[in-house]
């Protein structure tokens, strides 16, 4: 270090660690075996991405991969709402991943829950409710403009157990985005997220499921592994509570990973809908964990 350079604040060194970390393990429900290259998934950020998007790609074992070639994104959303700067950030250390994981580690009857776009005043609270009521935890894609504006809620989320995911900043669709500009959105969120829980996320999901090699080598940067799913109830097309319901209970299955959204547009459905294939998926068996790492 030269003599006239100031050494890096303790925020610059944990964010240098984590990134180091996450490059070379995928936490206790990951495994080398990931590292494989497989194909790619569609997301709205409420999700543009079909059901059948993950249903063929589910071989036996071990955490996968999205299959298959890229899917276009769906109209909605797709204009970011805010701006937004972050700090500069270095280059990604390999190996970086080159697809999100689908689902994970088929280890038993468990399944994920996971909620984009929030967290919202109007249908998070319920969100929350309902999972502190059986007891489970999930995980919450924020996007950073929400984040920013409902701490609380962000502190509630923590709180209860739940792991908390990076969803961009605005919403915006990666793809057409130079690389500066997947370094505000990823960035300025992790940012956000830990200002107000103490650290950062250590993972991310790419608004309306686009993803592109920028996208993966940034989250590295920022010390995150990026996640899929591979049951998208469509939710944000409000189909209706029942369908919401039919197809979380449809699809359940050892590893899977449910998509869900508690912002973005009305999601009363999709409280109402947690309500009933929650309690329903318990007496199937299935445990509802998180990944941790």
């Amino acid at each position: 270090m030269k003599k006239d350079q100031t050494p890096l604040d303790r925020r610059s060194v944990l964010r240098i660690g984590a990134c180091l970390g996450a490059a070379a393990t995928a936490g206790l429900l990951m495994t080398e075996g990931a590292r494989s290259p497989g194909g790619s998934v569609t997301s709205r950020p409420g999700s543009g991405a079909s059901t059948s998007t993950g249903a063929g790609a589910r071989p036996a074992g071990g955490p996968q991969i999205a299959q298959g070639p890229p899917v276009k994104a769906s109209s909605y959303r797709l204009q970011p709402m805010t701006e937004y700067s972050p700090p500069r950030l270095r280059r990604a250390l390999p190996p970086v991943r080159t697809q999100p994981f689908l689902k994970l580690p088929e280890t038993g009857r468990t399944m994920v829950l996971t909620f984009d776009d929030g967290p919202d005043p109007r249908y998070t609270p319920g969100i929350l409710r309902t999972l502190r009521d059986y007891d489970v935890q999930a995980m919450f894609f924020v996007c950073g403009e929400m984040a920013e504006a409902n701490r609380d809620l962000l502190r509630e989320m923590a709180d209860d157990g739940h792991v908390i995911g990076n969803h961009s900043w605005s919403h915006p669709l990666i793809p057409r985005l130079p690389p500066s500009r997947i370094r505000s959105e990823l960035g300025s969120t992790s940012e956000v997220v830990e200002e107000v829980l103490g650290s950062a996320p250590l993972w991310y999901r790419a608004p309306f499921g686009a993803w592109n090699r920028h996208s993966f080598e940034i989250g590295a940067e920022l010390g995150m592994e990026p996640l899929a799913w591979t049951v998208d109830t469509l939710d944000w097309t409000e189909p209706g509570t029942g369908t919401i319901v039919r197809r979380v209970l449809d699809g359940a299955g050892p590893g899977v990973v449910v998509l869900s959204h508690d912002a973005g547009g009305d999601r009363s459905q999709s409280v109402k809908a947690l309500r009933r294939y929650l309690p329903g998926l318990l007496e199937d068996g299935y445990q509802i964990t998180v990944p941790r790492r």
